[in-house]
């Protein structure tokens, strides 16, 4: 099917969710998981940087990491895509992006599910939290709660999904009729298991990626093309 038929089933839905992944921002200049040689995740093992076991061994490695990451996002712009989502109102977002690119788009109802690199929380889990200035992270420093060293607001691996976002994509996800899946590898669990959910409440699913990915056999229809390219022209007909 064609660009045509997806922007048509698009319009003619009442309950859209997009749900979206790394290549959502790539195109504003934020490096993926599986990227080039040169990007951030690619100079050291991702268990080092993003697990508790490589922070307990060397928090200041994980929080120089981070600032990298978070002084790029803060010097980044949101793109077509994120832009042309933004407009759609009617359109309920889940990420799996910690970057805050869609809100500065403009879209006030957004799902991380894997956390946000725009705060710190407590990695005791006391419930502090507070948002940082990525253009300016902080360095290490504890809890002012209950004095445990303070981290990233994100999901490390072998940590689970907050609850809350979980719940309230799994909710979103259940009642969509049509679910817009753009630029995720749809492969990482339990995340990935939401294009199931939504093929299984009777959504239609809409894949947008430049490539083949986990999602492909799931797809009714694949727009072979990157976020930029392709979803201001799906969402053309639905924005403000």
């Amino acid at each position: 099917m064609s660009l045509d038929d997806a922007r048509a089933v698009l319009t003619n839905a009442t309950r859209i969710t997009s749900f979206s992944g790394a290549g959502l921002s790539a195109e504003s200049g934020i490096a993926t998981f599986r990227d080039t040689p040169d990007s951030h995740w690619s100079r050291y093992d991702p268990t080092r940087l993003a697990s508790p076991e490589g922070f307990a061994d060397d928090p200041d490695l994980v929080l120089n990491w981070y600032g990298d990451r978070r002084r790029d996002i803060a010097a980044a712009s949101p793109n077509d895509a994120h832009r042309a989502l933004a407009n759609c109102p009617a359109v309920t977002h889940v990420t799996q992006n910690v970057d805050d690119l869609l809100e500065r788009a403009g879209a006030s109802d957004v799902i991380h599910l894997h956390g946000t690199i725009g705060a710190d929380r407590c990695h005791a889990e006391c419930g502090f939290r507070e948002t940082i200035d990525m253009a300016d992270p902080p360095h290490r420093r504890p809890c002012p709660t209950c004095g445990a060293p303070m981290r990233p607001a994100v999901v490390w691996f072998g940590e689970m999904l907050p609850a809350d976002a979980w719940e309230a994509a799994l909710s979103t996800i259940e009642h969509c009729d049509v679910l817009l899946v753009i630029g995720t590898s749809a492969v990482v669990y339990p995340a990935a298991g939401l294009i199931d959910v939504a093929r299984q409440g009777g959504a239609r699913v809409v894949v947008v990626n430049p490539e083949a990915s986990g999602a492909t056999g799931d797809a009714d229809i694949e727009i072979r093309a990157t976020a930029g390219e392709a979803v201001p022209i799906l969402l053309a007909d639905l924005t403000q």
